[in-house]
């Protein structure tokens, strides 16, 4: 897939100069685009897909064994490149492990296919059991209510790229990298997302890979890169401090009528510094989740299309904080703003800032919410359930906001001694009603530009304030923004 030029070095240092009020909601370090480095290796494709698919004949024929070799002895600072070659453009993996300082690069018109052998993503740790990977737990969790239940355990599976305790690693590349999620497992009568589907109704546990997954990877940079259809998450980032994402390019499923259950796209968690920009995210599930324990991240000049949105939580235990989404296109996700938690699993999320946002077909323009059931949209009503870890909002700015269709917004409380706290500057949602206004628990600043959600229904509380930022006291436009996936 060839990429247009890339004007963002230009755009950067306007977002940059333009934090104004959002007072450290923001990555601290300075981040440009990344460079691709040169190749320690050029790895020869030998095989040929078409259309996306490979050969049935193809399907033992794996490369992980020369790719990982080529990983374990490039130098740090250098590449492992995937290349085509006499017209193949294929390769075929099971598990791979990143190394400090080592990039791997694929090229454009070159696919990275992950193999659909259940086996070789079977975790070998400690107290592992051998064949769990692909399949259900053998007896679902108590009937507990939902969001008490246990979440599906990925243990039982490797992801298909590990990043475990290397730093400077990239993932690089105009290439693609296909999990096919969609495909059925050899020996198997069913697909990854059909097994995960099958343990929805019961929140039965499943054991799926994942794409990517990077724990105690201090300076991992995705770029350029494309990532398809993926078993489960696309990208899961935990322990980290510096993670950028920049020019990616995520699709699932690719097929328009598939059911990608649980296919985030992604999710840190635990980390620090963390800038995603520029990036293209279209999915089945939370296009962006940040996780507990993540603090300083920057969401910059990105696209969302199919997917749950600009979400915070479920899991905020041990809080989050000091979060910058600027410039964010938003077409027919189903939430735009998500903050979900509940008495179960919540914490303090605090000093975040949404600005300069666009939005069309989005059923939830913003939900702030402590009553997460597990579904794909806020209730409006507290669900009561018991537990002591209470979700609070505070320091929440959300200004230049236009929502070009109409949908319901939520902003909740879980009682009064914990109140979610809002400012909202040029938010608009065209077409709302009252009634599609709910909230309890709340309390709304307006800045100069205010806002025509209309709280009258409501228990939020609204008071007048001040605006903030470079663009308080100017009207936003969406015009030129609502562009098709690339």
């Amino acid at each position: 897939m060839k990429r247009a030029a890339w004007v963002a070095p230009v755009l950067w240092a306007v977002v940059w100069a333009g934090v104004g009020g959002a007072a450290g909601a923001q990555d601290t370090r300075h981040v440009t685009e990344p460079v691709i480095p040169p190749s320690c290796v050029q790895l020869p494709a030998r095989l040929r897909a078409a259309q996306s698919r490979l050969d049935e004949r193809d399907e033992r024929r794996l490369d992980t064994a020369r790719i990982q070799a080529a990983l374990d002895h490039c130098k740090p600072g250098m590449a492992v490149e995937l290349r085509p070659a006499d017209g193949n453009n294929a390769f075929l993996s099971g598990p791979l492990e990143m190394r400090s300082g080592v990039t791997l690069l694929v090229d454009e018109g070159v696919t990275l296919f992950g193999s659909r052998d259940a086996a070789l993503y079977d975790f070998t740790g400690p107290g592992a059991t051998p064949g769990l990977c692909g399949t259900l737990a053998a007896t679902a969790p108590a009937a507990f209510p939902a969001p008490q239940n246990p979440a599906p355990v990925h243990g039982g599976c490797r992801p298909l790229i590990s990043i475990n305790n290397a730093s400077n690693v990239g993932i690089m590349g105009d290439g693609v990298i296909d999990g096919r999620g969609y495909a059925l497992l050899l020996g198997r009568s069913y697909s990854w997302w059909q097994l995960a589907r099958q343990a929805e109704p019961t929140n039965q546990r499943y054991y799926n890979p994942r794409l990517i997954v990077a724990n105690h990877a201090d300076g991992l940079v995705l770029y350029r890169i494309t990532l398809h259809n993926s078993y489960n998450f696309h990208v899961s980032v935990n322990g980290t401090n510096g993670f950028t994402a920049w020019g990616v390019h995520l699709l699932t499923p690719t097929t328009r009528g598939q059911d990608a259950r649980n296919t985030d796209g992604i999710d840190p968690g635990s980390s620090t510094n963390i800038t995603i920009a520029h990036s293209w995210i279209d999915n089945g599930d939370d296009n962006i989740a940040i996780k507990t324990g993540t603090t300083h991240m920057s969401v910059l000049d990105d696209h969302f299309y199919s997917g749950h949105g600009m979400s915070i939580g479920s899991e905020t235990l041990t809080g989050d904080s000091y979060l910058l989404v600027d410039g964010l296109t938003e077409d027919h996700t189903t939430s735009g703003i998500r903050i979900k938690s509940n008495v179960t699993r919540g914490g303090l999320v605090h000093d975040l800032t949404y600005r300069n946002i666009c939005m069309r077909g989005v059923k939830n323009p913003i939900a702030i919410s402590p009553y997460y059931t597990n579904q794909t949209t806020e209730g409006y009503e507290d669900p009561h359930y018991t537990g002591d870890r209470i979700p609070e909002y505070k320091a929440i700015q959300i200004e230049n906001v236009l929502d070009t269709t109409p949908g319901d917004v939520l902003l909740a409380g879980l009682d009064d001694a914990h109140r979610t706290e809002v400012t909202l500057n040029g938010v608009r949602v065209v077409g709302i009603q009252p009634g599609q206004v709910h909230g309890r628990f709340a309390t709304v600043t307006t800045g100069p530009l205010g806002t025509n959600l209309d709280f009258s229904q409501t228990q939020v509380r609204v008071q007048q304030g001040g605006g903030s930022g470079p663009d308080a006291t100017t009207e936003f436009s969406c015009e030129g923004r609502f562009v098709p996936m690339e």
